[in-house]
């Protein structure tokens, strides 16, 4: 498989990272590097090793995963989704504090890298059904997503002083709708 064919592969699975990644910029008032280099960072792992474990887990695991991959990647985003949008219809106070709205951190950020990672697993089933050495795409794929995720992080972050909670509320339906996706994609 050529550079050119997985890259281009490797920006499609990227797209949700990226489109998660603008709807936490737009959820973090002011990212610092570490924002960027957990969300990149956990982004581009995840989408590292989804494939890796796709590859590896083969027809046994395919047979388990495939009925119901879509349906957890689903209810995922959609959750966190709701959750943004409920966060920024309430009103501030001071009991409110940033970690509990940094999606960056905990398992929030576990769950969203997850969700946006769990299409990379079978593009590794697929690696394998074909014979396609892993390790050379899975490098790509995890470095495309790294570099993605800091970009929708930066201009998710630009958008949202501009549209404040309109632009959360976007980025909660972003999700729910990247979700519906996934769904419709895999039933279809």
């Amino acid at each position: 498989m050529g550079l050119l064919t997985i890259s281009g592969l490797a920006f499609s699975l990227a797209m949700d990272a990226f489109s998660v990644c603008v709807a936490a910029g737009v959820k973090i008032e002011k990212p610092t590097y570490r924002h960027y280099f957990r969300l990149a960072f956990h982004f581009g792992l995840f989408q590292f090793f989804m494939p890796v474990i796709g590859f590896y887990g083969g027809t046994v695991l395919q047979n388990i995963i495939s009925a119901y991959d879509h349906w957890i990647a689903f209810g995922l985003l959609v959750f966190i989704g709701i959750k943004m949008i409920w966060d920024s219809l309430k009103k501030n106070s001071e009991e409110d504090n940033t970690r509990e709205k940094d999606p960056s951190r905990g398992l929030t950020l576990v769950v969203l890298s997850i969700a946006t990672s769990i299409d990379a697993a079978a593009v590794g089933f697929s690696f394998a059904a074909l014979h396609v050495p892993i390790f050379k795409p899975a490098v790509i794929i995890g470095i495309v997503c790294m570099l993605c995720s800091a970009a929708g992080l930066y201009i998710g972050n630009k958008i949202g002083g501009f549209a404040g909670k309109w632009a959360e509320r976007a980025g909660g339906l972003i999700l729910m709708v990247i979700g519906v996706k996934i769904l419709i994609e895999h039933l279809g």
